[in-house]
């Protein structure tokens, strides 16, 4: 499988929906290897089934092969309502690549193959996705909807992302996820893409609008965007390096190792706090690595839209 797709001079995928269908139909291929064994090549057409559910639409030919009981799905099922958020701020642009290939995403285009690759699972499962993006201005906003045009309009925005990368943007998250919360009105499950990268003083108020959007009884799964290496383990050469600010410009020359260790405490203590909250709102945290694959988005998927009642 090839998932070295090359970019546009415009900087976007050169074919997002491949890439996207390719990086599921890889995930699928791999199921039978997890925990989810026996949902995988039929898992777009059936759902598992519930006790006190009608038996009429059981497949009992599956239940042959997998010892599993799944009903069959029907074309105008629409049991899930999705809404993709995600943060377009300066710092989801780093590290600063010159094409997007599978082996040198940054934060930014990690996040749009993996939404994408999201998308193309809940059109498979004829469900009905929304998106909102936002940066230092609420970019854009489309709500729930499963048509096949709205599915490309969507991929076409994502793509946008990557054509016109942001430089000296800053983000007030929580105002925006404010404004968000307040448009989705019916339950959804809602996947937040985020590096997480705020003042100190704003970190109140952005668990405050996590906080906003579990009201309504959404789900809530929080993507933390990391760059393991660089960002976590702080892993570069010993020699002096400037390091800039990509959110307001501000530069500083150090030799990283003698930052290395009271920079990882830092970081780790930070996320420490981040599951706590997270755990303290019943959001969902999970650390999604942009040097990894995109099983870890796609299992998250599966498990929450279980937990959903979908």
């Amino acid at each position: 499988m090839d998932l070295q797709q090359e970019v546009h001079k415009s900087g976007g995928f050169t074919n997002l929906e491949l890439l996207a269908r390719q990086v599921v139909e890889g995930f699928i291929s791999g199921m039978h290897k997890s925990p989810f064994h026996g949902f995988s090549a039929e898992f777009a057409e059936h759902k598992i089934y519930n006790n006190g559910e009608s038996t009429r639409h059981i497949d009992w030919k599956l239940f042959a092969k997998t010892d599993k009981l799944y009903t069959k799905r029907y074309e105008e099922e629409t049991n899930l309502r999705c809404h993709l958020i995600l943060d377009n701020s300066a710092s989801m642009h780093f590290p600063e690549t010159k094409s997007f290939r599978r082996d040198s995403l940054n934060k930014i285009g990690f996040s749009v193959l993996a939404a994408a690759s999201l998308m193309h699972i809940l059109k498979r499962q004829r469900d009905a996705v929304g998106l909102s993006i936002y940066s230092d201005t609420y970019e854009y906003y489309s709500p729930e909807k499963g048509s096949e045009r709205h599915h490309r309009m969507l991929l076409s925005e994502l793509n946008k992302i990557l054509s016109n990368p942001v430089k000296n943007k800053t983000t007030d998250s929580y105002t925006y996820l404010h404004q968000i919360a307040e448009k989705l009105k019916r339950r959804s499950l809602i996947f937040l893409f985020t590096d997480m990268f705020q003042e100190d003083k704003e970190e109140a108020e952005l668990f405050e609008a996590l906080k906003h959007l579990k009201y309504n009884k959404h789900e809530v799964v929080l993507f933390h965007v990391i760059d393991r290496k660089r960002e976590l383990n702080f892993d570069f050469d010993n020699v002096p390096r400037r390091f800039t600010d990509v959110e307001t410009g501000a530069q500083i020359d150090l030799y990283a190792d003698n930052f290395k260790d009271s920079y990882r405490e830092t970081v780790a203590n930070y996320v420490a706090v981040l599951k706590l909250q997270c755990a303290k709102y019943r959001i969902k945290y999970v650390q999604a690595d942009i040097g990894e694959n995109f099983e870890k988005i796609l299992t998250t998927y599966l498990i929450e839209r279980q937990k959903f009642g979908g």
